[in-house]
């Protein structure tokens, strides 16, 4: 089934009480760099839009939570839950974690030696948060923050 994302969001946050949807638009190109060791030797971080969230932590409230959770990433599918402001598509994340939050590929990725290592925690957020000024001032300093703390190389960023 063909979901018309762009449309379906915008219609969710109408339906909610929101101004119609601004999409993003950047200024300027983000600023690519070329990774410093091989991805054999790198530590790989992950963030998700999903709404993600380990079993014990609090789920996400829905409108405009700029919260992030911090999930170790040996954390079972069996204790990953997901709460999102676009509810309908957490369907196929419910019954397979790992479509939206990846950590069984990344940790085979990791045991075959083709990345050097995972980071301790993944993260994620809510991704449908409305106020693009929130995300770029709370949601994305925070997340190169926890990056940084771990010393991630690169990340896998997987939105939904």
């Amino acid at each position: 089934m063909t979901v018309a994302y762009m449309q379906a969001i915008t219609e969710r946050y109408k339906a909610i009480g929101y101004a119609p949807y601004r999409w993003y638009q950047a200024d300027d190109a983000p600023p690519w760099t070329p990774l410093a060791r091989p991805l054999a030797a790198s530590t790989v971080g992950m963030l998700s839009t999903s709404g993600a969230y380990a079993v014990g932590q609090v789920a996400y409230h829905y409108k405009d939570d700029t919260s992030i959770r911090s999930i170790p990433a040996d954390t079972p599918k069996s204790a990953l839950r997901f709460s999102h402001v676009t509810e309908n598509y957490l369907v196929d994340a419910r019954q397979d974690a790992d479509c939206i939050l990846p950590l069984t590929a990344l940790r085979a990725l990791q045991a075959e030696g083709a990345i050097g290592s995972l980071a301790d925690q993944v993260f994620s957020c809510m991704g449908g948060v409305y106020s693009q000024r929130r995300v770029r001032e709370e949601v994305a300093p925070a997340l190169l923050a926890g990056f940084r703390q771990q010393k991630v190389d690169c990340a896998l960023l997987v939105s939904m």
